[in-house]
Order: structure tokens, then C-alpha cells, then sequence
């Protein structure tokens, strides 16, 4: 597919910004088999040794270059499915079948990887001496005893910015999310919203008091009649968190960041797999209701069909895009999000390009 005309905001320069750690995956995927997966057009293959190492190799054996992804995990390392190398979780080829001298040439590039918080998190220099002089932050909701989560992984055919967009503007949710997260459409498009920005993060705030509760909030959670409705978005470069929620109206104050009510807590890991196409982590925690069953297990399917509902119209806005090379676009008063998160991309891969 072509890719479409640039439009304001994007990138002239490098198309992702490098020196980072980005969401590859999450710890549950890591079982028995290699996973293959391309991560900002580097074609990795990820696994776990059965001693628990966790490990992001280039996907390409040195020997006849058949991707190691189609190997088999062992327990020190991953055997090639051609020849039968073996390479330690560091990338070190450790075993020639047949033969005793192992070149010194004998390895593949060795992505650092972390797992923290069952996040995997993989370092994507520009050069392979390009290394982590940090570690991937946290995310403490993943542990938290008050809330239960769970998540999935999608594909989208859809450069990464689309999704930010999508993102960092929730006033899409009364359109495209009737039936589950939505609510009144002209309550979202005037919901009181505040963006603001320290550094490279992105903050967007709307506020939606004394509105009607959409249908995942009422099945999850008791509320007495109209509630007063928040939705909190953080834009870092590599993922997006969205904390969202309602409480009684009246029965709290939105400046209470322990306020009552049902919340939901999105962790969203936007990982481009190539220019023009995207891996998209998201998991969903929620504080569950005592006394009603299987709450959870509710909020994460309607989360699911919400974001399948999102890549729909994703994937047909790129395909869209691309029918028209000469075009224009204007800004409304909800892009001030998405604008800001574009506007720290291009940034960061100018800069790179300079130094």
C-alpha cells in the first residue's frame, strides 16, 4: 500500500523515535514456543528459557538465515530449526551439532529486553551500541489488590499515530461506542476539557458531570441515577494510559485522586511494527463491585469489543488516507490532544537525525 500525502504533524525525518524501550508483548505470551514479531521494522523473535530468562534476539539465524522464531526452545537457549545451532538467551551461538569449534562470529543481536509488571519491554537503539542508560517504568496497576485486569494484544493495518489520535481524543466514544462505553455524543463533544504538557507527556482531562451512564458502567457498577463522568489521558512517546470512570453525581470531587465511584484503569502500549502498520498492547484493571460476579471478566470483553471497534475505523480511515495524495485537514477544538502528542514525535526524530 502507498502511503498518503503527509499531513501536518508528521514526520519529514525518521519515521519512529529510537533510544527507547517499547512494548514487545506481555509476560503470558512467553510459554514454550518462540514468538515472532517485528517491533519498529526489526525483526525480532522473543522467548523464555525455562529457567525463567527472558530474551529479544534478531530473528535471523547466522548460519542460512532462517528466522529462529521458527526454532525450538531448549533449556539453555533457542535451537535454530535448520541446523540445529543453539544460541544462549545473550545471542552467543553455544553449540555447532557435529562440530567443536564455535566461531567467534557465531551470534545475533541481542535486544535488551525487561519484564516488569508482566510488560515486556524491549530496547530499540539506533545502533547496536546504543544502550538502555535506564529501565522501563512501572505499572503498578498490574499488582495492584484492589484491582483485577486483564488484555490481549491487536494488529492494526494502521500507522501508529492514527491510534494516538484516537487515543487522545475520546470524544469519539458517543459515535463509535454506543453500546458499551459510549453515552450521549453531544455530552462528549462538549465535555470540559483541559490539555496540558511537562516535557515530552502529554496530559488531556475531560469532565462530563451530571451525565447518563453508558451501558459497561451501569452492568459493573451500582450507580444510583446520573453520575459524574472523568476521562484522564497520559501520552508517553511509547504508550498511552487512560484512566476513566463515574462516580454518583455529587458524591465526590473530580480533584480527589482517591474519589469514589467505578474506575478504569488502560494501559496502552502503541508499538509501531513498520511505518505503516502497528501492535497495539492494552490491558484493562478495574476495581470490582462486591456482590457482583464476573465484573471483570465483563469490563475486559466490552473493552475488547471497543477496540475492535476502534481498529475498524482506524484501519479505514489509513485506507482512506491513501486514496487521496493531494488532501487537507483541519483541526477542531478535540485535537489539541492528539496535536501535541504529533507534535512531540516530530520532534524527538528530528532531533535524532542531528545528534
Amino acid at each position: 500500500m502507498n502511503a498518503p500525502h503527509p499531513a501536518h504533524f508528521e514526520s519529514s525525518t525518521s519515521p519512529f523515535p529510537m533510544n527507547r524501550w517499547w512494548i514487545a508483548g506481555f509476560s503470558w505470551e512467553l510459554k514454550d514456543k518462540p514468538v515472532a514479531r517485528k517491533i519498529l521494522g526489526r525483526s525480532l523473535v522473543l522467548f523464555r528459557t525455562p529457567d525463567g530468562q527472558v530474551s529479544a534476539l534478531e530473528d535471523r539465524c547466522c548460519h542460512k538465515e532462517l528466522p529462529l522464531s521458527l526454532g525450538s526452545i531448549e533449556e539453555t537457549g533457542l535451537r535454530c530449526g535448520y541446523h540445529g545451532l543453539l544460541f544462549s538467551h545473550a545471542g552467543a551461538c553455544i553449540e555447532i551439532p557435529g562440530q567443536e569449534i564455535i566461531p567467534s562470529k557465531a551470534c545475533v543481536r541481542r535486544f535488551p529486553l525487561m519484564e516488569r509488571d508482566q510488560v515486556l519491554w524491549v530496547w530499540i537503539g539506533r545502533t547496536a551500541s546504543d544502550l538502555p542508560n535506564d529501565e522501563p517504568p512501572h505499572y503498578s496497576f498490574h499488582n495492584d489488590p484492589d484491582f483485577e485486569f486483564g488484555g490481549d494484544c491487536y494488529h492494526y493495518d494502521a500507522p501508529y499515530q492514527l491510534i494516538h489520535d484516537n487515543l487522545m481524543d475520546l470524544s469519539h466514544l458517543g459515535y463509535v461506542h454506543t453500546k458499551t462505553i459510549g453515552g450521549n455524543p453531544k455530552v462528549h463533544m462538549n465535555a470540559k476539557l483541559s490539555v496540558t504538557q511537562e516535557g515530552d507527556q502529554v496530559n488531556v482531562i475531560r469532565l462530563m458531570p451530571g451525565s447518563v451512564p453508558p451501558p459497561t458502567y451501569t452492568a459493573a457498577w451500582p450507580f444510583k441515577g446520573l453520575v459524574d463522568r472523568w476521562q484522564e489521558v497520559e501520552f508517553h512517546v511509547s504508550h498511552v494510559l487512560v484512566w476513566s470512570g463515574a462516580m454518583d453525581q455529587g458524591s465526590g470531587s473530580f480533584d480527589d485522586p482517591h474519589r469514589v465511584g467505578f474506575h478504569m484503569r488502560g494501559f496502552h502500549g502503541v508499538t509501531p511494527e513498520t511505518e505503516h502498520s502497528t501492535h497495539y498492547f492494552w490491558t484493562i484493571a478495574n476495581n470490582p463491585q462486591p456482590g457482583r460476579d464476573n465484573v471483570t471478566q465483563l469490563v475486559v470483553d466490552q473493552t475488547a469489543a471497543t477496540f475492535l471497534e476502534d481498529k475498524h475505523i482506524i484501519e479505514a480511515q489509513w485506507k482512506n488516507q491513501c486514496q487521496f495524495e493531494e488532501r487537507s485537514t483541519l483541526s477542531i477544538h478535540v485535537d489539541g490532544g492528539p496535536n501535541r502528542a504529533r507534535r512531540v514525535i516530530e520532534r524527538l526524530c528530528q532531533e535524532q537525525v542531528t545528534t
